[in-house]
């Protein structure tokens, strides 16, 4: 079976790339293949590469509220696509709320600042275990 594939990137305007890149290096030793797309991704855009490149997961990083605005569209062009690709958003600027709203809107899971360097890989691996399921 080929490694977890995890599309990393920000959506919009966010530059804040320390928590992403600090999650692709926890992903790559937990094993899994990151593409990383850095900053100033918008949804047709993350759509493609992930189909593209075979992604399992799509992650999205956050240090601002802008995948507030882009979540409703990067979901619909996955299912326009037909890609069922879980979608995972992860940021300190998560308020319990936001992710309640993200889970509400399809978002597979999400990842706070409390969650940990264990919880990250197994919540995704296990989204993907899911996903693989006949």
């Amino acid at each position: 079976m080929r490694p977890v594939r995890v599309l990393i990137g920000m959506l919009g305007l966010d530059q804040h790339e320390v928590g992403a890149v600090a999650v692709a290096r926890l992903l790559r030793d937990a094993g899994m293949e990151v593409i990383y797309l850095g900053r100033f991704n918008l949804p047709p855009g993350i759509v493609k590469t992930a189909g593209d490149e075979n992604a399992d997961v799509i992650g999205l990083s956050c240090h601002s509220w802008e995948y507030l605005h882009y979540i409703d569209e990067l979901l619909a062009l996955l299912r326009q696509q037909g890609l069922s690709i879980p979608v995972v958003v992860g940021g300190s600027v998560l308020t319990a709320g936001d992710e309640s709203l993200l889970r509400d809107k399809g978002v597979a899971a999400t990842f706070g600042p409390t969650s940990s360097a264990e919880d990250i890989p197994a919540a995704i691996r296990s989204l993907v275990t899911s996903a693989r399921r006949p």
